[in-house]
C-alpha cells in the first residue's frame, strides 16, 4: 500500500528516552516510565502497559483532582509505554521549566506535564468574577509542561515602564512575577450606551512577557466547559 499518508513525516517512531516530545504541530507523544500528568480526555493513542487515573497518590501527597475555572479535571497516567496526547487539533508547545521559574497558564491551555512540576490553582490577582474569574495554574519546579493554544500564539515583553493590556479571553500565561489588576477601557456611560464591547482586560506590569492566542473563547466553547 502507496499513499503520503505513510511517509516519515506522520509515522510514529519508538522512543529512545522517556518524556515529552513534539509528534507533529498538534499533538504531543510522551514516552512514561512512572508518571506524568494530563488533563483529561486528552490522550489519543497509546501503547505500552499504562493505566490512567483520576486521582491517587501523587508527588507531596494524593494527586489533585484540580479543577480551574475553566473546567479542567487532571488525571494521573502511570506505567511504561507511549501515550500521545492533543486538543480539538490545536497547536502544541513545550515549555522547559527549570528551578526559580514560575509560569502561570489558564486551565484551558494545559495539556500535560512532567511529574516533577508543582503547580497550585490560583484566582488571578486583581481579576475576580468581573474579569471572567480567571483560575489559573501556577506551575513551579522543574521539567515540560506541554500547552496548546488556537492559532500561533504573540509573546508579549512586559517591561517596568510599559505594562501591558489583555484580552481575559485571549489570554494563555505570563510570568507568574507579573502584577495583575483589572483595567475598564471604557466609561460607565459608554458601557450603557453599548460601548466598543472591550470593556475590561487584564493589566500585567512588571518585568516578564505575557502569551495571548489569536482569538477569543467562543460562546459555543465557553457552554461546554
Amino acid at each position: 500500500m502507496k499513499s503520503d499518508l505513510f511517509s516519515t513525516e506522520h509515522l510514529a517512531q519508538q522512543a529512545t528516552v522517556p518524556g515529552m516530545s513534539l509528534q507533529n504541530a498538534k499533538s504531543v507523544k510522551y514516552a512514561v516510565n512512572g508518571e506524568m500528568h494530563a488533563r483529561q480526555g486528552a490522550m489519543i493513542a497509546f501503547r505500552g502497559n499504562l493505566q490512567f487515573e483520576r486521582k491517587g497518590q501523587g508527588i507531596g501527597g494524593m494527586l489533585k483532582r484540580a479543577v480551574t475555572g475553566e473546567g479542567l479535571p487532571l488525571m494521573a497516567v502511570r506505567g511504561q509505554g507511549e501515550a500521545w496526547f492533543a486538543h480539538e487539533a490545536q497547536n502544541c508547545f513545550i515549555v522547559d521549566i527549570e528551578q526559580g521559574d514560575a509560569l502561570t497558564i489558564n486551565g484551558r491551555n494545559v495539556l500535560c506535564f512532567d511529574a516533577t512540576l508543582s503547580y497550585e490553582i490560583k484566582t488571578v490577582k486583581g481579576a475576580g468574577m468581573t474579569g471572567g474569574g480567571l483560575f489559573n495554574s501556577v506551575f513551579t519546579g522543574y521539567g515540560k509542561l506541554a500547552v496548546v493554544c488556537e492559532g500561533n500564539p504573540i509573546v508579549i515583553p512586559v517591561a517596568p515602564q510599559s505594562p501591558v493590556f489583555v484580552d481575559t479571553d485571549a489570554v494563555v500565561g505570563w510570568s507568574a512575577q507579573l502584577h495583575t489588576s483589572l483595567h475598564r477601557s471604557q466609561s460607565v456611560g459608554s458601557m450603557i450606551r453599548g460601548g466598543s464591547g472591550e470593556a475590561v482586560q487584564l493589566k500585567l506590569e512588571g518585568e516578564g512577557f505575557v502569551i495571548v492566542r489569536p482569538s477569543e473563547l467562543t460562546p459555543q466553547k465557553a457552554s461546554a466547559n
